[in-house]
């Protein structure tokens, strides 16, 4: 399903939605940060989606992570809330979703990369590259408070 983001634009749609999501910030030996190309809105990210009925936040940031990217990893601490209502993502279906995601900070255990329906690149990246990538605004503040690491998680 395509997918087109609003971040701070007066002319964006109202959300009719919010659906608790997660992301992961995972980093390999050499500090890169895993990231996906994503198919439904072509931007890059890190992986992440909706938390399920019955799941916790944490487990859904591992499954997630293991379905868009093939690599197992296990939660080591929280990043951030971000809640903005300025960011809305519009479905093609009609959905206009307010964002409410949980970032989380990972160390991969195991798996290689691999895509999926929702990725169509697996990428470890160095920090000094993520200018040189389409990466929406919201995501990119993820990303880099992840890679701050942090002592309070961010709550915004």
């Amino acid at each position: 399903m395509a997918r087109v983001d609003y971040f701070n634009d007066p002319n964006a749609p109202k959300a009719n939605s919010i659906v608790p999501s997660v992301t992961a910030v995972a980093l390999n030996d050499d500090g890169e940060v895993l990231l996906i190309h994503k198919t439904d809105n072509d931007l890059w990210a890190l992986p992440g989606g909706g938390v399920d009925v019955g799941e916790s936040a944490p487990n859904a940031a591992i499954r997630e992570t293991k379905e868009e990217t093939g690599f197992d990893v296990e939660v080591t601490s929280m990043v951030g809330i971000y809640t903005n209502p300025a960011h809305v993502m519009a479905y093609d279906d009609g959905e206009v979703r307010q964002q409410f995601s949980i970032c989380f900070r990972a160390r991969i255990i195991g798996g290689e990369a691999q895509t999926s329906s929702e990725s169509k690149e697996v990428a470890f990246v160095a920090p000094s590259r993520l200018d040189e990538l389409n990466i929406h605004p919201s995501m990119r503040m993820r990303i880099e408070h992840g890679l701050a690491d942090q002592a309070e998680p961010y709550i915004g």
